[in-house]
C-alpha cells in the first residue's frame, strides 16, 4: 500500500512539473492560430506578397540587424490582444515550428521583457521595412 501511495505522489508530481510546457506550448499554438493564422494560414505559408510566409525567412531575418525587433514590431504581432509574455511565446513557437531551418545557432528565444521593449514602436509599412533590412543585410 505505502508503495501505491508513493508511486501516485511521484506521478502527480512529475505531472505537475511537465504540465507548465505542455499548456505554454498548446497555448502558443493556439494563440497562433486565432491571431495569426487567419492570415498566415495553418500552415503558416501566407499569401505572398502582402502576407509573407512563415517558412525559413523569419528565422533567417530574426539573425539580421534590426530583424529581431522587426518580428515584434510588425502590426499583426504588435496589436495582438495578448500579453507580452504570451507574444514572446508565440514568436518562439513560430519560429520554431516553420523557421527552426533557419534559425541562427546562437539564436536565443523571445522574453516577454524583450518584446515589451519593441512592440510599442508599431511599423507603418512592414514589407518596405522587410525590405530594407534584408537589402542592408546582404
Amino acid at each position: 500500500m505505502r508503495t501505491r501511495v508513493a508511486a501516485c505522489c511521484c506521478c502527480c508530481l512529475l505531472l505537475t512539473a511537465i504540465a507548465p510546457s505542455a499548456v505554454t506550448a498548446d497555448k502558443a499554438e493556439i494563440k497562433y492560430l486565432l491571431y495569426c493564422g487567419g492570415c498566415h494560414l495553418p500552415d503558416g505559408t501566407g499569401a505572398p506578397p502582402e502576407v509573407p510566409t512563415l517558412h525559413d525567412v523569419p528565422g533567417r531575418i530574426e539573425s539580421m540587424k534590426g530583424g529581431r525587433d522587426y518580428l515584434v514590431r510588425v502590426p499583426g504581432a504588435a496589436q495582438a490582444p495578448m500579453t507580452d509574455a504570451d507574444l514572446a511565446v508565440v514568436l518562439n513557437y513560430l519560429l520554431a515550428r516553420f523557421s527552426s531551418a533557419t534559425l541562427a545557432d546562437d539564436f536565443k528565444p523571445y522574453t516577454g521583457k524583450e518584446v515589451a521593449t519593441y512592440r510599442h514602436d508599431i511599423l507603418a509599412d512592414p514589407l518596405k521595412r522587410r525590405a530594407e533590412i534584408i537589402d542592408a543585410n546582404r
